[in-house]
């Protein structure tokens, strides 16, 4: 496990909110040299730590209008098999093993609610699910993130290698 710092964070921040920015205005945003920001990128993504540069697509822009979330109960030892047959449906976005009475929490995206119905239908049809109830996202008051939880982490952790975590 990679152990980050608050400067580390920081350049996850500035990343986030624009993962196109040049590494000299990361450095100059920074106040640091590019060196830094290249060498500071390069263990960030060697880690894993930084996985890629995604764009964020408004996917009701796009006629991508409702969301869901399928929770499927499944077969014991068919959860893995289940999981990467779901892959094949472009229309799930990302697929979570949980605890509780359902095995899978799915999220999944069509253009109405009648292809949402159809979706279902075909989800549940797969073999090993044995039980689905989805739920409608009207809204999300709160997108995904990160950056507050990294933030919150590295409070303490001081700032690149040289500066020491300020004392408690």
């Amino acid at each position: 496990m990679l152990s980050i710092d608050r400067l580390d964070a920081k350049l996850l921040a500035a990343l986030t909110n624009d993962a196109r920015v040049g590494i000299g205005e990361l450095a100059s945003m920074l106040g640091i040299a590019r060196n830094t920001v290249q060498a500071r990128l390069r263990r960030l993504t060697e880690t894993k730590v930084l996985r890629g540069y995604r764009p964020d697509i408004d996917l009701a822009a796009v006629g991508i209008a409702v969301q869901a979330f399928v929770a499927l109960e499944v077969r014991q030892n068919e959860l893995s098999a289940i999981a990467r047959m779901l892959g094949d449906f472009p229309e799930v976005l990302e697929v979570h093993a949980t605890t509780g009475r359902e095995d899978l929490l799915v999220r999944v995206a069509t253009s109405s609610q009648a292809d949402l119905q159809r979706l279902v239908e075909d989800i549940v049809s797969l073999g090993g699910v044995m039980h689905s109830s989805t739920t409608l996202a009207l809204t999300t008051p709160l997108p995904y993130r990160v950056q507050p939880l990294l933030e919150a982490m590295t409070e303490r952790a001081g700032w690149g290698r040289a500066t020491p975590a300020p004392e408690i």
